[in-house]
């Protein structure tokens, strides 16, 4: 789509929903592939990289879209949620 690889069907059926969304003005500034630092005390433990951030008028959004949520995925989210205030990933279900 777009010239664009992605992961899956589902993530290629949300980016274009979200291209629309933004072609009306309902969201801007529309990233693919967001990348989050996770890093304690000068250590970097790890990075998360989510399938797309945008805003809306009221906030930032961060979505991942999920057929299976795995163990490293659940602790990278709390991670990034936890070092990154007001960051709330959204889970978008590829079913």
């Amino acid at each position: 789509v777009d010239g664009i690889t992605f992961d899956s069907k589902a993530e290629a059926r949300r980016y274009g929903e979200l291209k629309l969304l933004e072609e009306a003005g309902e969201i801007h500034n529309l990233t693919l592939q967001p990348v989050f630092r996770c890093v304690i005390d000068r250590v970097k433990v790890c990075q998360y990289r989510a399938d797309f951030a945008y805003y809306t008028p009221e906030r930032r959004v961060v979505e991942d879209v999920k057929g299976y949520k795995t163990a490293v995925y659940k602790l990278k989210k709390k991670l990034v949620e936890a070092l990154y205030p007001g960051v709330t990933i959204t889970e978008i279900s590829n079913g």
